[in-house]
């Protein structure tokens, strides 16, 4: 018989598995957080937080933005590079990671969005330098973009740094105030893992890693994971392992829907704790909620980011946080803050229907916005939008 998971228990196994289950106290185990996720998006607006740092807060409170940027730089514990997009990950995955180099090293040098326009010569040059001078950022080079400014264009020479990035052959050596600096990869990337096994184990591992961090999924969610391998590697490598389990899950409206679950997954189901009933503030970027799908199939839950869509045509606003409690999502939140002036604002509130928004509730979402304050070293907090009656 195929397990049937009910609603309730498909939320309370994903917030187990993200990492949002207990109350986010403690002392902080940076680099486990990252490895039980298996990767953290990194973003370069920082609205009060960097995505990145507001990700592992949120998962422990005592975390504070010091704590990451050593893991890179100094331990070398991870490494940067694209999943679905740029992103932090344990540099022990490093041997499984030769074909994303390889995959995004050939669509780089084909691709429009990425060929530089420059000539082999002044690729090798660029690279040149980095070998003679060490770490260099975008700022070092001087080329300039010809023709007409578009928001997305990059100067010839950072589309030259990127190729050699995504194909592996430069790596981040750091980042200073957020900006990249590129060294070559052998200067970086260990020795012992710069070499990876074969091409189907790679798949094999990425695929077991993405549904072990899913628990349950279909086959595209295996593949949207890491966005490393193809639909169709996806799809054959669920249809290939025989100790895959075949579950129907129950999504929010009522439906089942047939999906493939670890071994363990009864384990799991007996195992895994209810959610704190603490009220959290995700970021747009936080894995339990970036695929929008599997977010609204869950939970019910419509959310989009808007942050590059045309404000008179944003259904919310800017930058929007979802509001997690307990195994529900009960409203929006937008939040603006200036660090250097010490102050943040609520800028625009959307309580979820029909929650209802009483005094204690208000209570925990003002006690949140408190600590995610406190996170930026900003003591005064306002509010200029309609709080809920």
């Amino acid at each position: 018989m195929v397990l049937k998971i009910a609603n309730r228990d498909a939320r309370r196994l994903w917030l187990w598995t993200n990492g949002l289950s207990p109350t986010p106290v403690g002392k902080p185990d940076v680099m486990e957080m990252i490895r039980r996720l298996g990767f953290v998006q990194i973003d370069t607006i920082r609205n009060v937080t960097r995505a990145h740092h507001h990700i592992l807060w949120t998962r422990n409170q005592n975390y504070r933005e010091k704590m990451l940027w050593p893991l890179l730089q100094c331990d070398r514990a991870i490494f940067e590079h694209f999943t679905h997009d740029a992103s932090l990950i344990p540099m022990e995955y490093l041997p499984y990671w030769q074909r994303q180099f390889r995959r995004l090293g050939e669509k780089a040098a084909q691709g429009p969005w990425y060929q530089s326009g420059l000539a082999q010569q002044e690729i090798r040059n660029i690279r040149a330098r980095i070998e003679r001078e060490g770490a260099l950022s975008t700022h070092a080079f001087d080329t300039k973009i010809e023709g007409k400014r578009e928001m997305w264009a990059r100067p010839p020479h950072k589309k030259a740094l990127d190729q050699m990035w995504y194909a592996g052959d430069l790596a981040t050596c750091f980042r200073e105030n957020f900006v990249k600096f590129y060294n070559l990869s052998e200067r970086v990337f260990p020795a012992h893992l710069r070499e990876g096994p074969s091409e189907a184990r790679q798949i094999d591992w990425l695929c077991h890693q993405a549904l072990d961090r899913l628990t349950f999924g279909t086959s595209g969610d295996v593949q949207r994971f890491w966005d490393v391998v193809g639909a169709q590697d996806a799809k054959n490598w669920c249809g290939e392992i025989p100790d895959l389990v075949p579950v129907e899950v129950q999504s929010a409206s009522g439906d089942y829907n047939t999906a493939w679950a670890v071994p363990d997954i009864e384990e799991r189901l007996n195992n895994s704790p209810a959610p704190t009933k603490r009220l959290r503030l995700l970021n747009p970027f936080d894995p339990a909620i970036r695929d929008r799908n599997r977010l609204t199939r869950l939970f019910g839950f419509e959310y989009r980011n808007e942050m590059f869509v045309p404000a008179a045509k944003r259904r919310w606003g800017y930058y929007v946080y979802p509001l997690l409690e307990g195994d529900r999502f009960v409203g929006r939140i937008e939040l603006k803050a200036d660090r250097a002036q010490g102050w943040m604002k609520v800028t625009g509130f959307w309580p979820e229907v029909p929650v209802k928004w009483g005094a204690a509730r208000l209570e925990k979402l003002e006690a949140e916005l408190g600590r995610f304050a406190r996170l930026a070293g900003i003591e005064d907090i306002s509010w200029h939008a309609h709080r809920a009656d």
